[in-house]
C-alpha cells in the first residue's frame, strides 16, 4: 500500500449515470491513495469502472459525490479553466491509438504541448530532443509517423506526454496496439522513467503480463476496487 504524503487520492468517490431504473453506478465509493514516485496498474473487466477512474484522474470528468484530491487540492472546487491547467501542467497523457498528427516528424509532434504553453523556439526544440533521447528516438526526430513503426510511433507519443515534466503519467491500454515485443519494449521504458526519473506512472492494462510490471495493482471490479496488492518482489526487467 502507498505511504507517504498523497500526490493523488479519492475519498469515496461515486460517478453515477442515469437515474432510477436506468442508473448505473460507475463508481461506487471508491478510496485510493497514490504517492510521488509510484508505478501502479489498474486492470479490471469492461465495465469495472477503471475508465471511469481514468477520466477522473486526467480531469475529464467529476465525481458525482466523494472528493478527489490532488497534492491536497480539491479538484471538485476548481473552474472548469482551472482544471484544463491542471491537465496541461502537471499530468501526463499516452493513448494505445499514439494520436500524432500524420505529417508532422517526432520531434514537431513532441514540441506540441509546449508550443500550447507559449514556449520560445529555442527552449521547446530543446526540451524535445531530450524527452526524445529519453525514449530512445535519438536520430529519428525528423522521421514522420509514416516513417516510424508502431512501438516507434508510441515512444514519441510518451516524449509527448513527458516533455511538460508531469507530475504523473496517464496511460491507458498503452500496449493495446502493439505485438508482443513491442508491448514489453514500452512497459520496459515506462519502468526506466519511473525507477531513473522517478516519474510516477499509472497505466491502465487488461493484459496480467503488462501488469506484472508495476509494483502495485487495483483491480476494478463493479465499480469498486476489488483488491489493491503491492508487488513484493521487483518489476519485470
Amino acid at each position: 500500500m502507498a505511504s507517504g504524503p498523497p500526490l493523488i487520492e479519492f475519498r469515496d468517490v461515486r460517478r453515477y449515470y442515469g437515474s432510477g431504473e436506468t442508473l448505473v453506478k460507475a463508481l461506487d465509493g471508491v478510496d485510493f491513495r497514490i504517492v510521488d514516485g509510484e508505478f501502479l496498474a489498474v486492470m479490471g473487466p469492461s465495465g469495472s469502472g477503471k475508465s471511469t477512474c481514468m477520466n477522473i484522474l486526467g480531469c475529464l470528468d467529476s465525481p458525482t459525490q466523494g472528493h478527489y484530491l490532488f497534492r491536497g487540492i480539491d479538484i471538485g472546487r476548481l473552474t472548469r479553466d482551472q482544471r484544463a491547467l491542471l491537465r496541461r501542467n502537471y499530468l501526463g497523457f499516452v493513448f494505445q491509438g499514439f494520436n500524432l498528427l500524420k505529417r508532422t516528424t517526432a520531434l514537431e509532434n513532441v514540441e506540441l504541448p509546449l508550443v500550447y504553453r507559449g514556449m520560445a523556439p529555442g527552449q521547446r526544440r530543446k526540451r524535445a530532443l531530450a524527452a526524445l533521447r529519453a525514449v530512445g528516438l535519438e536520430g529519428r526526430e525528423h522521421h514522420t509517423s509514416a516513417e516510424l513503426s508502431g512501438g516507434q510511433q508510441q515512444r514519441v507519443a510518451i516524449a509527448r506526454a513527458i516533455v511538460t515534466e508531469p507530475a504523473i503519467l496517464l496511460a491507458d491500454e498503452p500496449t493495446g496496439n502493439l505485438d508482443s515485443e513491442r508491448s514489453h519494449e514500452i512497459m520496459r521504458l515506462l519502468t526506466a522513467l519511473n525507477r531513473e526519473n522517478g516519474l510516477t506512472v499509472l497505466v491502465v492494462t487488461h493484459e496480467p503480463d503488462m501488469a506484472e510490471y508495476a509494483r502495485r495493482t487495483l483491480v476494478f471490479r463493479d465499480g469498486h476496487i476489488a483488491s489493491d496488492e503491492a508487488r513484493v518482489r521487483e518489476a519485470v526487467p
